[in-house]
């Protein structure tokens, strides 16, 4: 990852109510969840949420699809694992334990 690209990431999550949002779609990967159901569990409206969505859009950290009448929306977990090298790039002056990837201990099984 770039880090031009590194910090349109970190700057779209350093929002509050992006940062909610994004998170509440980490933990609903790998479904998702539809717009309106984001904007009610923020309590947020429902045209402010979706600014909000197009910033996290545009740094690549969510993806949509239309699903009938609503748009679902979805952490991209690849993006945040790229990010997460990025940070951790140098730990540990560059041993194998910071290349790995970060994020290979999440295991998204859906929910019961």
């Amino acid at each position: 990852m770039e880090t031009e690209t590194a910090l349109a990431c970190l700057a779209a999550l350093a929002q509050p109510t992006r940062l909610e949002a994004f998170r509440l779609l980490v933990r609903h990967e790998p479904k998702g969840l539809p717009a309106g159901d984001v904007a009610r569990a923020l309590c947020v409206p429902q045209n402010t949420l979706s600014a909000h969505l197009n910033v996290l859009s545009q740094a690549k950290l969510v993806v949509s699809a239309r699903n009938g009448r609503s748009i679902v929306y979805r952490a991209d977990l690849s993006r945040l694992d790229a990010l997460a090298r990025f940070l951790a790039e140098d730990c540990c002056g560059g041993a194998a334990c910071a290349t790995a990837d970060a994020l290979t201990h999440i295991k998204c099984e859906p929910r019961q």
